[in-house]
This record gives structure tokens, sequence and C-alpha cells, in this order.
């Protein structure tokens, strides 16, 4: 029997007043229904007010094919199933399939009376021309199928285009939502990410690339005020753990002034995602971001400024799974894995909301949450 049937069901909202978003009482209500079985430690409250487990699921890794969308669609419904309620992925993941994959287990989850939509959490990421499936054989093909289905429907202009492949501009982005939406079969995407936005700094000043985010912001607070997401912030892989003089160093501070030139205190950019691991301390360890005059770490920057934090690369793409030192078993005693140790490490670092770790297997799903002592059934 899964541990789910021996927990009380989700209460349906009525046909008439559905609940097409995560709200803070679907979210507590998922947090009361497994927090006996969890650490106390195990949920943490979002900065906007939802409750979201520590270890949330990633998507980001494997081929564009049918059976690792299998494999995924298992694992993410195994993984709510089991008390993780944070979903994570991008539209250029697997060629659009991992989104694809994830609206469908969210279909069978609420169909099947195991969770509703507004207990989970919902996070994608736009910015990376997304493929459609199989990638093309050749960089020939990719550049013509980039003309033809992204420059010739005037998505994008060729001078938006970063390294092949990148762009802010605002109406590639509102594709992007829209299509995001569309694979996800949701009304309301509840974290939405500019997809590592420092890879523009290898072509644009910095000067322009505030622009191109205040553009991309104006864009997403409207689409906030729609109900097409809930909140949205960076995803980034360098840019917030590295010293300001790198060329790819960006200031939260910086972000959320951007933020609030447009909408104030009530603005919606609430989420900053970034590697934290064993092997990329550098969130807590080092003094980067700028704040108030001084530096000090990403994690202290985002508590000051109102952000929450879900780290990414947990298991560095499972090169943390095996032959960590000796000395982390008695750092981490309730761990059973290396796998374990590695996630345990990054979910109990204070300012961390959750842990993103990848999952396509179901013994994978199991041994990764027992660190939080749940029971996997």
């Amino acid at each position: 029997m899964d541990s789910q049937s021996r927990a009380s069901k989700p209460v349906s909202p009525s046909p008439d007043q559905p609940l097409l978003r995560a709200s803070d009482t679907g979210t507590a209500e998922f947090r009361r229904r497994f927090e006996a079985r969890v650490l106390d430690d195990y949920f943490r409250v979002t900065t906007f007010g939802l409750h979201t487990s520590s270890i949330g699921i990633g998507t980001y890794l494997g081929e564009a094919g049918n059976r690792d969308d299998i494999a995924y669609e298992s694992a993410v419904a195994a993984a709510v199933r089991r008390g993780i309620n944070l979903i994570d992925t991008a539209i250029n993941y697997r060629g659009q399939r991992s989104e694809l994959t994830i609206g469908s287990a969210i279909q069978e989850l609420i169909a099947s009376g195991d969770a509703a939509r507004e207990e989970l959490i919902v996070c994608s990421k736009g910015g990376y021309i997304p493929l459609d499936g199989e990638p093309p054989a050749t960089r020939e093909e990719y550049l013509t199928y980039v003309k033809r289905e992204f420059i010739d429907q005037e998505v994008i202009r060729p001078e938006d285009i970063v390294a092949g492949g990148h762009s802010l501009a605002p109406r590639f982005l509102r594709y992007c939502l829209a299509k995001s939406r569309q694979n996800l079969g949701l009304r309301t995407i509840d974290v939405y990410y500019v997809h590592n936005p420092e890879q523009q700094l290898a072509v644009v000043t910095r000067d322009e690339l505030r622009r191109r985010l205040r553009a991309a912001f104006v864009l997403l607070e409207e689409a906030a005020a729609r109900g097409e997401i809930g909140v949205y912030g960076c995803a980034t892989w360098d840019s917030l753990r590295v010293a300001p003089n790198h060329k790819s160093h960006l200031a939260l501070e910086d972000l959320v002034g951007i933020a609030r030139e447009l909408a104030g205190d009530a603005h919606h950019f609430r989420m900053a995602q970034l590697p934290i691991n064993l092997a990329m301390p550098e969130a807590a360890r080092d003094a980067t971001q700028p704040l108030g005059g001084k530096l000090v770490t990403a994690l202290d920057a985002a508590a000051a400024l109102g952000l929450t934090i879900v780290a990414s690369a947990t298991l560095m793409q499972a090169r943390l799974t095996a032959d960590l030192p000796e000395g982390l078993r008695a750092a981490f005693p309730g761990c059973e894995t290396d796998a374990q140790r590695a996630i345990e490490f990054v979910r109990s670092m204070p300012g961390v909301a959750s842990a993103l770790v990848g999952m396509r297997r179901l013994e994978h799903v199991d041994e990764n949450l027992r660190c939080a002592q749940i029971s996997p059934g």
C-alpha cells in the first residue's frame, strides 16, 4: 500500500470555485497531511506565504524520448504522493517534454484524489529557445528550426538572440510563458523564473542588461496581475555566487530594485534559484552580494530582501551520490547513503527553502526522501 493511501485525501474545491494555483491554505493542507511522517523542519514557509517541501523534484536531465517521459511522469506522481509539493522544470528541458510529462502527472494526481492543484507549487523558466521534441541533428538544422518557428513567426528578432539560443525579449518571454502554461495544462504557473539572465552579459553591457531585465519584469508583473503566474524570480548558475567584479555577476539588491521601481513593495519578484551543494557552497560561504553598501552572502542578501531561495544542482548531476569524504558520515548520522548526505547538507542550510533533486526512478524517490524520514510505503 502506498503511504499516501494511509493519509487523508485532499478536499477538492467545489466545481464552481476551482482553485487554479498554489495557495497558502492548500499548501498548508498538504503540509498537515504529511508532517507527522517527516522531520520537524521538512516543510518551510516561503516569503510569500506558500508552504513548500524542503526537497523538490527537478526534471532537467534525460533524453527527449518516451522512456524518460514515462519515468518522469511516474517519479513526479510518486514524489507528490510521498510528500514533495515543489516541482521544477523549464520550457527548454528535454525539448518541452519535461513540462508535458509534469502536466500529465498532475492530471493523474488530481484525478486520483491524491493531490489538489492548490497544494502543488509548480515552477518553470523562460529564456532559452526551446526545441520541440527531438533535437536537430546538426547546427544547420537547428538554425533552420529557429528561423522557421521563431524568427519567421515574429516571436523573436535575430538581434534579440544571444549565444545562438538565449533571449530576454518580452515578446519571446510572452510566447514561452503561454507555451509553458499550455504544456503543463495549468492556468497559473506558481513560480516563473527568468532563466540564466547573466548569459546576456557575454554580448551586452550591464546597463543594457538592466534595461532588458526591466522590460522582462514589466511583462511578468502584468502576467502576475492577470493570474498567469503567481510570483517570478531569476534562476541562475554563476551570477549570484561570483564576486562583484566578475563579468557574470548580478546583484539581488538591483534585481529587487527594478521590481520595486515597477510595482513598489507589492512587486512579485520573490524567488531566486542558484546552485548550492557540497562542491559549490559559495551562496552560504562567500560575501558576493552588495547590500546596503557592504558585501554579504547570497543567502543573507535574499533573506534581507524578502526572497525565497531554492537550491539547484543539489547532487551536482549525480556526481555527489558516491565516494564522499568519510567525515561526512559522522556529520549526517541519520543518512544511509551519500546521496542522502548531499541532500541533507543543502536541505539543512539556513536560508534554503528547498533543495532540488532530479529524480526519474522510483527507487531514487524513496532513497532521497528517507533522509527526511518519509516512509516510502
